[in-house]
């Protein structure tokens, strides 16, 4: 498989991580639009969040609760932050493993 994020997974390509554990990983952003701006990933490949099958539940469910970790950690929590996926070509997914952008560090604006 080339998907650059499963080479971060298995340790290929280089990150700076910031969360990590059985199930997803947490790592800066290499072009980051705000003071804090991390991507969450499960470990396991899933295409974009409508390829998600119901045996993933759990595992989402987790990834999430590992991002409230990450939020906290990265001292986000208060004043509050921005949690995005990106799907297929309208929705501007570059990379085709699901992954989640935690935006914040500062006031964020909504421009399209």
């Amino acid at each position: 498989m080339d998907c650059i994020f499963c080479k971060i997974v298995n340790g290929e390509l280089p990150s700076k991580k910031v969360y990590e554990d059985d199930h997803v990983v947490a790592f800066h952003d290499i072009n980051p639009i705000a003071p804090v701006h991390v991507l969450m990933i499960p470990k396991k490949h899933i295409q974009s969040l409508m390829a998600i099958e119901p045996e993933d539940k759990e595992l989402i469910g987790h990834l999430h609760l590992a991002l409230q970790k990450v939020a906290e950690a990265l001292e986000v929590k208060d004043p509050g932050f921005r949690v995005i996926t990106n799907i297929g070509k309208h929705g501007q997914q570059t990379v085709f493993h699901l992954h989640y952008h935690l935006i914040g560090g500062k006031q964020l604006e909504w421009t399209m």
